[in-house]
């Protein structure tokens, strides 16, 4: 039996969202991002007419779309309309993954024969729309990959459905860049041979390309074939996450304590934007030498950025901790947790900031996560 796989797509997430609670910003160009030193979270079609794009420098997008209106965000709404959404979903879908705050991956396997799944897929899509309010875009296929991209060429030309026999003649003509997980490093790599389609990527050697770009050469050439057997993997919200550290010998070492505690917010943080997660809510607890244990936490911004947690860790540390006794044990706790991306919600950061983590992370997740870290955690292995 051929899988069918659907991957829904929320569009301009973020703006729809706005414009859901404010009317008067339908139909004029809108920039969801912060900061003059920020980047473009989201963008209206408006905006990008002009040539604004997601991740662009807030200064760029404002020197090519003056008359721009420019919003902060608010993750906490987001938050909720995207749930509203994932309810809709489950409620109505066998197999759901959440990819992303924005977009959906549904395994409708067999539906066919009792309803015809992308007759079923638009009904969805319409429900979806008709009790929240957001507008969503869908494409139906064979696999996970083949299914993503046909959602970026659904957004010009409607819903798409692309059949096992239609799927080459779909993929061939497309750029690599349509492809997922194709960077600008790789797409730069790939077009100075003249490799710029799928098609001619997909008829290169696998081996030629595993050279070339080393592991993940053989699953690029999959994709470019429309060859994808990852299964939809079911979805389960994450409430928390958490680790602490019990000493071997009680202490009062405020230096290393702090140090450790920074250790554990570059450890949770990285797990935190590896699995797109954003936390809204910082807990650090305490554990006396004599049993007696004490939390306190601090509501932030959404965020999965090291500099701010670690800021909110450290003045939370400093008001607990205020006895002169020896500690046992100590811990921190992310919750309030939402799916969301580094890139697209910190407002409030540069670009060059943003550069810096997506750079500390991919040295991090190749070598390792003790591969790289900051100078100010080095004494955590003290006690």
């Amino acid at each position: 039996m051929k899988r069918a796989i659907v991957h829904m797509d929320l569009d301009t997430f973020f703006v729809s969202c706005e414009r859901l609670t404010n009317t008067k910003l339908n139909g004029i160009p809108l920039i969801i991002g912060g900061g003059d030193r920020g980047v473009v979270a989201s963008c209206s079609y408006e905006a990008r007419t002009f040539g604004v794009r997601s991740a662009m420098p807030i200064k760029m997008a404002i020197r090519l779309c003056p008359q721009a209106k420019i919003i902060k965000g608010d993750m906490e709404l987001y938050s909720k309309l995207s749930h509203d959404v994932t309810q809709i979903i489950e409620e109505k879908a066998p197999v759901v993954e959440k990819a992303s705050i924005d977009e959906h991956y549904l395994d409708i396997t067999g539906m066919d024969k009792f309803y015809g799944c992308f007759k079923w897929s638009n009904e969805l899509a319409y429900t979806i729309t008709k009790e929240t309010g957001l507008p969503i875009t869908f494409a139906l296929s064979v696999n996970k990959t083949v299914s993503k991209i046909g959602t970026g060429e659904s957004k010009q030309k409607g819903n798409l459905e692309i059949p096992d026999d239609k799927v080459k003649h779909f993929l061939n003509p497309l750029s690599i860049q349509k492809i997922p997980g194709v960077g600008d490093v790789t797409f730069q790599l790939l077009s100075r041979i003249g490799i710029r389609h799928i098609q001619t990527l997909s008829e290169m050697p696998a081996e030629v390309l595993q050279q070339m770009i080393g592991k993940n050469g053989l699953e690029l050439w999959k994709k470019a074939n429309g060859i994808d057997n990852n299964p939809v993997e079911p979805y389960k919200e994450r409430k928390s996450l958490s680790t602490e550290q019990t000493f071997i010998q009680d202490s009062i070492d405020i230096i290393t304590m702090k140090s450790i505690l920074i250790g554990m917010v570059e450890k949770l943080a990285f797990q935190l934007r590896s699995e797109q997660w954003l936390t809204s809510t910082v807990v650090v607890k305490i554990k006396y030498a004599n049993f007696d244990t004490q939390t306190k936490q601090s509501k932030i911004g959404y965020t999965s950025a090291d500099h701010i947690l670690i800021k909110t860790v450290t003045e939370l540390f400093d008001k607990l901790y205020d006895r002169r006794m020896r500690l046992r044990m100590i811990g921190i706790n992310f919750n309030g947790l939402v799916r969301g991306t580094y890139q697209i919600n910190l407002f409030e950061d540069t670009i060059e900031m943003i550069s810096l983590y997506q750079a500390l992370d991919k040295m991090k997740k190749r070598f390792g996560f003790s591969s790289v870290g900051r100078a100010d955690s080095i004494l955590k292995n003290k006690l």
